[in-house]
């Protein structure tokens, strides 16, 4: 099972985003307290739009809390990686898949990806940014991800049309 960890998330809109992916790819989300939002705002549901009721998430109160509770492989998503995210061969993961990217103003902490060195990924990005927005990296290495599983248990028709709508 494929899931993606946000640490201390900060934005609204970038979660209700990250949602909103996570329904649309039936991956499990979970949420690392502190929140800089409260899950019932509108710019939240705005953000996922009415899509929120199909995103299976967890809240947990910290960082100790989500790794008592979950077991797995766990990679940490940071600038500061020196492999990128597509190097990794995830289909040889035999357990839980977990995606951690970190809040937007500070990322995921120096204490907890020191000691995970060898599982610090990044997206490469030239020198005029530090870093992508949160909710495109999330959006990124899920899809590489599900991309090396052949996008398993995913539509490859637009399921609201007919599957041959362009060619009508």
């Amino acid at each position: 099972m494929i899931n993606v960890v946000l640490y201390e998330p900060e934005i609204p809109q970038n979660t209700g985003n990250i949602m909103r992916t996570c329904a649309g790819t039936g991956t499990h989300l979970h949420l690392i307290r502190p929140l800089g939002f409260s899950l019932d705002e509108r710019s939240i549901k705005r953000s996922g739009v009415n899509y929120i009721e199909h995103c299976n998430y967890t809240v947990y109160d910290n960082f100790d809390d989500f790794l008592n509770k979950t077991s797995g492989e766990y990679f940490y998503f940071t600038r500061y990686g020196k492999k990128t995210h597509s190097d990794y061969n995830y289909k040889e993961v035999k357990g839980n898949i977990y995606l951690i990217f970190g809040k937007e103003s500070t990322g995921i902490p120096k204490e907890i990806l020191s000691k995970h060195l060898d599982k610090c990924f990044r997206i490469p990005t030239n020198a005029n940014i530090r870093a992508l927005n949160l909710a495109n990296c999330v959006a990124i290495v899920l899809f590489e991800v599900l991309r090396q599983f052949d996008y398993k248990d995913l539509l490859r028709y637009e399921p609201f049309k007919d599957e041959n709508y362009l060619e009508q």
